[in-house]
């Protein structure tokens, strides 16, 4: 535990200075929440609704923050040190493949509650957003998103040779996850076709699970999105532990 606790400090010390995740998994998604403040304010999100734009795209801008951490940062910096044989010098510590992982993950996942804290104050204190449905569903909806994702993150990160390999892996999973999710371009507005294509990216379900909770759309979770995004988390975090390379 002390060797976890360690190299957590360290690794999150490292990954603050390098300000990627600060500016792209917190400072970016809150940004981007005060423009859609500034544009739309606390009009409804349709008629006949009693929710505004801002609290239907809560899950949506959580999911920025997921992204940029799960699908770059944790890819990219997993593959940097294996390039730069710092992994390589792990290996003759006590430090494991997976509590290496479990540690970069755990970053990701402060960076995401970070992210997900700023927006809910923000959001309230200027436009007045609030909770229309459960904080358990909401908060369960956010931590299976997170997890899903990571691992995803953490399956590329695990297996790529190189950075460069690493960044074309990102770059594949990450803009397509970010911009056809429903994580910028809302869900309602493409066609029927690429909706259903979408709904196999497990950010897609889970932004659709944080958007029912957070509204209270639904009286119960559907267990089709739960089931896939633990068999997604379970599958890539295997992967991951199992196909890991110290070089």
């Amino acid at each position: 535990m002390k060797a976890f606790c360690t190299l957590l400090k360290n690794e999150l010390k490292l990954n603050i200075r390098n300000m990627n995740m600060v500016i792209f998994a917190v400072i970016l998604p809150l940004a981007v929440l005060v423009i859609l403040g500034l544009l739309y304010g606390t009009s409804p999100a349709a008629g006949g609704v009693d929710y505004t734009f801002l609290e239907q795209s809560i899950g949506a801008l959580c999911s920025i923050s997921i992204c940029a951490g799960g699908l770059m940062g944790l890819p990219l910096v997993t593959a940097e040190y294996r390039e730069r044989k710092v992994l390589k010098r792990f290996r003759v510590t006590p430090i494991s493949p997976g509590m290496l992982l479990a540690v970069e993950f755990l970053i990701y996942v402060l960076y995401a509650l970070v992210s997900l804290s700023l927006l809910l104050l923000v959001s309230w204190l200027g436009w007045g957003v609030h909770l229309h449905g459960s904080w358990g569903g909401f908060a369960l909806s956010w931590l299976l998103t997170v997890l899903s994702t990571l691992s995803i993150g953490m399956m590329a990160g695990g297996i790529a040779r190189n950075t460069k390999s690493a960044s074309i892996i990102a770059c594949v999973l990450y803009f397509p996850m970010l911009i056809f999710s429903g994580a910028t371009l809302p869900l309602e507005v493409m066609p029927e076709t690429m909706q259903r294509m979408i709904r196999i990216f497990p950010i897609t379900q889970g932004i659709q699970l944080m958007k029912s909770a957070f509204l209270d759309l639904t009286a119960e979770p559907p267990a089709l999105p739960i089931v896939m995004m633990l068999g997604v988390t379970l599958a890539c975090s295997g992967i991951a532990v199992k196909c890991f390379r110290w070089e």
